[in-house]
């Protein structure tokens, strides 16, 4: 099956090392635009912007596409699934339309109102004086979170009034939602959705604040690991049928069916489960840990998501052993962007038995005329490494991640403690 992948992140490199781990040969794979990392395992084509829908259009049908997968969200609010589609290419990724419930948190709201799916109050502000009284009315910790895309760095969640109001300052062109605080651990759950029946990939929790502890700025992710020993049994099936399946539907009555991957994430309450947001893509960095234990077809599963036959589908088999990812992050991330700096060290991380997922790096030449890897972003790998148990795993990933050497990087080192001891 010829696939093209659009995307140049450490999800998109998941994304092919599982596609190539389960079955699909490397030869069949194209990546727009990825990256240099990528590059090294499958063909990529650096010069196809993943945004523009002609463009794809034309590039995926000079190349006999069979499945195109869309892993960013960017492309997904630009159409460019309608346009593939239009052309009878199967697409893994929601339409223009479908794709608002992560576009715009205001609607996503509106379909869990109407489709009974818990969630926390939230009140949508257009201007500052709506979000400080709506801040007043909540209370601390505040929730202030961009009522559109803005790459992970949309949601501030702190007691500090200044901090809230600042952020909603910046993004108040876009609208703004001010929700209620939710207290209580996190869980990312991916579902694969056809439109009208779904099949639930397994959990993972991921890291959002940039220092150990959860301090810091909020990022768009510094680590994840899966599974998670602790979830009561049966919360894969409840979060089914209470969240997905009432989605779903939802947006098949508004006349947008709902096909890709659906991510739930979720918070669990005193009061009980409840959606913290939707995306419409995989997450990042969840997807290094949930594809990298994945033993299923991956092709075949978002094959059959795209062209509607996810009914009667067993669920997808999983390895037992754990999973872990540790992000690198540029000096300054996610508040400012450092220059461009060569990266070294990763054929002796590799050495350890880790995994790398490249995100943001591209190769250069130096004064030598020699290829140098550079790193070209904030979030610059991921270092994925699996075991028997956490601790294992944990170890695994860390000594691999610490043979890395970038200049002012950083890392955080409690990744999945908690669950290792």
């Amino acid at each position: 099956m010829k696939i093209l992948v659009l995307g140049q992140g450490a999800r998109e490199h998941a994304i092919v090392k599982a596609l190539v781990r389960t079955g699909t040969p490397a030869s069949d794979i194209i990546v727009a635009p990825g990256n240099a990392g990528i590059a090294l395992d499958v063909r990529c084509e650096p010069n196809l912007n993943p945004n523009l829908p002609l463009d794809v259009v034309k590039f995926a049908l000079e190349h006999g596409t069979e499945l195109a997968i869309i892993g960013p969200e960017a492309p997904l609010i630009a159409g460019v699934s309608d346009a593939l589609r239009s052309e009878g290419i199967a697409v893994f990724g929601p339409s223009q339309e479908a794709a608002q419930l992560e576009g715009s948190k205001s609607f996503a709201k509106e379909v869990m109102a109407a489709a009974g799916v818990p969630t926390g109050m939230a009140r949508e502000c257009t201007t500052l004086e709506e979000v400080i009284s709506a801040m007043d009315d909540f209370g601390a910790p505040y929730v202030i979170k961009a009522d559109g895309l803005a790459a992970g760095k949309g949601v501030i969640v702190t007691s500090d009034r200044d901090a809230a109001v600042d952020h909603a300052k910046k993004f108040i062109a876009m609208g703004i939602l001010v929700e209620e605080f939710l207290d209580g651990q996190e869980v990312s759950l991916f579902f694969l959705s056809d439109g009208t029946s779904v099949v639930p990939l397994t959990p993972a929790q991921d890291f959002k604040r940039a220092y150990d502890n959860d301090e810091g700025p909020n990022t768009g992710g510094m680590g994840a690991y899966s599974p998670l020993p602790w979830l009561p049994a049966g919360f894969v099936e409840e979060v089914e049928e209470k969240v997905a399946l009432p989605t779903i539907q939802e947006m098949a009555r508004l006349g947008a069916p709902f096909v890709g991957l659906l991510y739930c994430g979720l918070i669990i309450t005193k009061r009980g489960i409840r959606v913290i947001e939707f995306n419409a893509r995989f997450g990042d960095p969840e997807t290094q840990v949930v594809l990298r234990r994945l033993n299923s077809s991956l092709s075949n599963l978002l094959y059959k998501a795209a062209t509607g036959h996810l009914e009667g589908v067993s669920d997808p088999e999983f390895s037992k052993d754990v999973a872990i990812t540790v992000v690198l992050a540029s000096e300054g991330y996610p508040d400012t962007s450092a220059p461009n700096r060569p990266l070294y060290g990763l054929g002796e991380a590799e050495a350890t038995g880790i995994e790398i997922c490249h995100a943001a790096t591209q190769f250069a030449g130096n004064k030598d005329g020699e290829e140098v890897l550079m790193a070209t972003g904030g979030r610059v790998l991921s270092v994925v490494a699996t075991g028997k148990d956490f601790a294992g795993a944990r170890a695994q990933a860390y000594a691999g991640i610490e043979k890395i050497q970038l200049q002012g990087s950083h890392y955080r080192k409690d990744i999945a403690a908690k669950v290792s001891n």
